[in-house]
């Protein structure tokens, strides 16, 4: 490669002698120039590596006396005009030491001028321009892994073999708080201090224990940073020694990171994996794992637990009717209820919808886990205010006992659900322990399920009709319409056995929806028929008024029959009533908008008062027939059904006395002015084509004949195939 030389002298003899001396030996282009301003001017012209007419300039050759300049004035005006080139000095014996001065500010060289021969001055000049390009390479090479430990994302700190700091890159700077220029020379101890994560003891330093042990080694996985400011960061690190050509260590270097937001996202996304996202408690997974431990330091230490397996009543109806989002702020204030029930030791767990386990460690006696369960019971049964929506909401609870109702996680949940179970069967908001013949019942329950799923498409639902008798006159006011199910295996299945189950599964809504209208087709076809049928009273659960589309579903019902709306009486239960009074007051007023009539079922069994019941649109109450029982025998049954006649003919209401069965019951009623009444003394429920032959047999047409006559009909339909 051509190297350029820009000759800077004012004599003419000494710069020919230059040139001779070079004009053998050298490759390349020689300028001269007999002025400083001269020089100055070519160096910014060719001194560019993009001049067209050379290549750049190699070295610089100047005479430190020149007409414009002289001694180190000269070399210093050179030198800063472009210190990368390097540059020979040629000097007078009498100006050696200006050279010299010239060498300590950049020059390479300098060589006398009386000494000048082919042979010394392009030596000089090779050298010169060799050590130059080392020089820039190893500049180059020097920035470009400045550069490159500058811009990755890890910090980089190098030591020597004593452990005091050599290098730091920003990174660094960043994560310690100590800038490059104080940290060098420091002891790295004093710059990079790191303590364990739990015991907060200081770690031994990681550089030095390369250094001696000549590995690679890696800080443990609980190191925190604890930078100059005092703030931490967890962080991972690999330190490996430096050698010399040897092989002998002659420091460390070490490369470490933040890992303080990907651990934070680690252990965020653990949580997430092991915990319910609405209610953030436990879900099964971390329930299983917590309850598997339990179990086995239960059996090493031959102590007992408990499981508590919940579930909230009638949640459904409220999710249905408020909407999904106030039923996930309802299920959130349970879970807070619950968890500030149990002990910090016990774990409360969200299994999804409305179900939770409760996980009782050290239990020292059954009875501590119902004392437990009870308190559940009342926290739960407080009052929840959402949205300015006053909502109640009970539990059901089941509770196994570890190792008396099992020793395996499977098993334990298994029974305590089973207990839950029996809990809604004994009427819900109560706690009941598991108990042997529950798993049996909880099979038959499911076999229940199943077969309810396939009910109306197999035919094997039918409604019976049981007459509601006017007390004053005897005349028939109507029908109740009640729901049969024929299961072919297990036969005629009571209603108070599926009935719970349709409701719980949610398969009461479309067997409620069937069943309305069967009703009112049926009652069409009785009209038809001249048949003294006046009313129509139908069961509606309160998982169907609760179910979103319940009354559009009945105009639609309506309108396809065609049925008068004032012929048909909606029976409700009081538990609607009590739920979310804004809500109910919406659906009663819209069902009221179509024309039917309202009954409040099975009353004086819930809470309902007087001035409760006044808030809404009811035109009936019915009592219940565990009061009409024993109003012969029972003073305050047959106080309790005369305060209802009463509130009912106060509130303008018709009262109707269900469950009648003997002439007495029926004289008591009429003596207490209640309007209507059914029950067996009347008749049993009837399929629909015997309440035709019902009818038609009667001695009066539209009056009820002598209770031994339809008891008499009423027992040979019961016999009749």
């Amino acid at each position: 490669m051509a190297q350029n030389i820009l000759l800077i002298q004012a004599n003419a003899t000494d710069a020919a002698a230059v040139l001779n001396a070079l004009s053998r030996s050298h490759n390349g282009h020689i300028e001269w120039v007999a002025t400083c301003a001269l020089g100055l001017t070519r160096l910014a012209v060719l001194g560019r590596q993009d001049h067209p007419q050379a290549s750049g300039i190699s070295a610089v050759l100047v005479d430190l006396q020149l007409p414009d300049a002289a001694g180190i004035d000269a070399f210093d005006r050179i030198y800063v005009a472009n210190p990368q080139i390097p540059i020979l000095i040629l000097s007078s014996p009498e100006d050696e030491e200006i050279a010299r001065l010239a060498i300590q500010r950049g020059a390479q060289d300098y060589l006398l001028k009386g000494r000048l021969d082919d042979h010394l001055l392009p030596k000089a000049i090779a050298g010169m321009i060799d050590r130059a390009a080392i020089r820039e390479a190893l500049f180059d090479e020097k920035e470009r892994a400045q550069v490159t430990l500058n811009s990755i994302g890890d910090a980089v700190i190098s030591t020597d073999v004593r452990g005091r700091v050599t290098y730091f890159n920003v990174v660094a700077e960043q994560l310690t708080g100590w800038p490059h220029a104080e940290a060098l020379g420091r002891p790295l101890e004093e710059v990079f201090r790191i303590i364990d994560r739990t015991s907060r003891a200081a770690i031994p330093n990681p550089m030095d224990l390369a250094t001696r042990t000549n590995e690679i080694v890696g800080l443990p996985a609980t190191s925190i940073l604890i930078r100059r400011d005092g703030v931490e960061s967890a962080i991972e690190d690999s330190c490996a020694p430096i050698h010399n050509r040897r092989g002998d260590v002659t420091g460390a270097v070490m490369v470490f990171h933040d890992v303080s937001m990907s651990r934070a996202l680690s252990q965020r996304l653990v949580h997430l994996a092991q915990h319910d996202s609405l209610t953030d408690l436990p879900n099964r997974d971390l329930l299983s794992e917590r309850l598997t431990q339990a179990i086995a330091a239960a059996q090493r230490r031959h102590a007992a637990l408990g499981v508590l397996y919940l579930d909230l009543d009638r949640f459904k109806h409220i999710n249905d009717s408020l909407g999904h989002s106030v039923g996930d702020r309802l299920l959130q204030s349970v879970a807070h209820r619950l968890r500030d029930s149990v002990r910090a030791s016990d774990t409360v767990s969200r299994l999804g919808g409305d179900e939770f386990v409760i996980l009782l460690l050290d239990v020292a006696h059954a009875q501590d886990a119902a004392i437990c369960a009870d308190k559940l019971i009342k926290a739960i049964g407080m009052l929840y205010t959402i949205d300015e929506i006053e909502l109640h909401i009970t539990a059901s609870i089941g509770i196994a006992v570890y190792p008396e109702d099992g020793t395996e996680l499977k098993t334990l949940l298994q029974n305590a659900d089973s207990a839950m179970y029996e809990a809604k069967e004994h009427g819900r908001n109560n706690y009941q322990f598991y108990r042997a013949d529950l798993n049996s019942r909880a099979i038959e329950r499911q076999l229940l399920e199943n077969g309810l799923r396939h009910a109306i498409e197999r035919n094997e639902l039918e409604l019976h009709y049981q007459p509601i008798v006017n007390l004053a006159t005897g005349a028939i006011s109507g029908v109740e319409a009640l729901l049969r199910w024929l299961h072919p295996p297990l036969g005629a299945v009571p209603a108070v056995d599926f009935i719970s189950v349709a409701e719980e599964s949610g398969l009461i809504v479309p067997i409620g929806q069937w069943a309305l209208r069967q009703a009112c087709v049926q009652f069409n076809d009785w009209q038809r028929a001249r048949l003294p049928v006046p009313g129509l009273a139908v069961n509606i659960s309160t998982v169907e008024l609760r179910s979103r589309g319940f009354v559009a579903g009945v105009a639609a019902t309506l309108s396809e029959t065609g049925i008068d709306p004032s012929r048909l009486t909606l029976e409700l239960t009081e538990t609607f009533i009590m739920q979310d009074s804004r809500a109910t007051k919406l659906v009663l007023n819209a069902l009221r908008s179509l024309g039917v009539q309202l009954a409040l079922d099975d009353f004086g069994t819930g809470y309902s008062s007087l001035s409760y019941v006044r808030r809404f649109p009811i035109d009936a109450l019915k009592v219940d027939r565990s009061f009409v029982l024993n109003l012969s025998s029972n003073a305050d049954d047959a106080s309790v059904v005369s305060a209802v006649i009463n509130m009912g003919k106060s509130l303008r209401m018709r009262v109707v006395a269900e469950g009648v069965e003997t002439p007495e019951q029926v004289a008591f009623l009429k003596q207490h002015g209640c309007s209507e009444a059914q029950g067996n003394h009347f008749s049993h429920p009837l399929r629909a084509d015997a309440v035709a032959r019902f009818l038609r047999q009667s001695p009066k047409i539209g009056k009820i004949a002598p209770a031994g006559q339809l008891k008499a009909f009423s027992r040979r339909r019961q016999a009749s195939p």
